[in-house]
């Protein structure tokens, strides 16, 4: 297991993942005052001089804190698509070097270019990957850290069990390894680094909070789903991904015919997601609206009480411990 030094003093192991059109400089700054990485994809403004006026903002706001705050700040970071969809890649990443963002997490593309551009100026790069096939080859490009998408993910998620893909990823790499997937409690957040994992990636939680760029009608639609209202489909971007079973009906679209259409297009994609919202497995775990701080704060008090219940149960050695009967 491995923790960058930059993150080793967070109040809990946790990222707050670069949810796109829902993430803004308003949840990140909260996020990172309240001690875990607040992130957001370069996408969710619609030019690079917006995202270049964002990495400002959210330098300065983070800054500023930091002088106020007898608690470390948390470093944010930026989520970059490199596809060939992405007319923006190079500009954006220019922008991201520039500015010197702490964490960069790529997706839908390895690239080393991207990886040396990044470790130029001391920056972090984790990759998302859905299997091990993907993970190697992001690890075979340098990235410093593996985003293992598991089952139940909100956005582009994939189809295998974290108790598969954690394991085997951690047989071989030897960077951050940070679990995505149904993570939507401080118990998950343990869960998972009991797992294997040295990180947690909630998204489907920060959902449901007030500095979220969503709307109130996506936000009260979060917390009234269950798992079951969850649908994995190709259909609307190309790529399988979860989505609100209520969205897909508001916009028409026909549930018993959810067949893969064309391929992914970052082009269409904002258009796609606008009116079909997407969401992972966890969100039977969020029943309110609250602010980020106090989510944070939830999750904190939840890991650390976790953490040490979990402690009663780990045996003083493997030999001597004996399962209750």
């Amino acid at each position: 297991m491995a923790v960058p030094a930059a993150f080793r003093d967070l109040a809990i192991p946790a990222i707050a993942s670069p949810m796109f059109l829902a993430s803004g400089p308003d949840l990140v700054v909260e996020v990172c005052r309240s001690g875990l990485v607040g992130t957001f994809p370069a996408l969710n403004q619609r030019t690079s001089e917006g995202y270049a006026a964002w990495l400002t903002e959210i330098a300065d706001r983070l800054a500023a804190a930091a002088e106020s705050s007898e608690r470390p700040i948390a470093p944010f970071g930026v989520n970059l698509i490199v596809h060939k969809s992405n007319p923006r890649l190079a500009a954006d990443l220019e922008l991201t070097v520039r500015n010197k963002v702490p964490l960069v997490i790529t997706s839908l593309g390895a690239v080393r270019d991207v990886v040396d551009a990044v470790h130029s100026y001391g920056g972090l790069v984790f990759h998302d990957v859905v299997n091990a096939r993907h993970a190697r080859k992001a690890a075979d490009a340098g990235v410093d850290g593996i985003i293992a998408v598991c089952a139940g993910a909100g956005g582009h998620a994939g189809t295998l069990s974290p108790f598969a893909l954690v394991p085997e990823i951690a047989s071989w790499f030897s960077g951050t390894i940070v679990l995505s997937g149904v993570l939507s409690t401080g118990r998950h957040i343990a869960a998972a680094r009991m797992l294997g994992a040295d990180m947690a990636y909630l998204g489907t939680r920060f959902l449901a909070t007030r500095e979220c760029l969503v709307s109130d009608a996506q936000k009260q639609m979060v917390v009234d789903a269950v798992a079951d209202d969850i649908v994995y489909t190709p259909k609307i971007s190309g790529v399988p991904a979860n989505f609100l079973r209520q969205s897909l009906v508001a916009a028409g679209i026909d549930l018993d015919s959810l067949q893969h259409e064309g391929s992914l297009d970052m082009n269409n994609e904002a258009k796609a997601w606008k009116t079909v919202w997407s969401a992972g497995q966890g969100v039977g775990s969020v029943r309110e609206v609250m602010p980020a701080a106090e989510l944070c704060r939830r999750l904190v008090e939840e890991y650390r009480a976790a953490w040490s219940a979990g402690d009663r149960y780990a045996p003083a050695s493997s030999a001597s411990w004996t399962p209750a009967a």
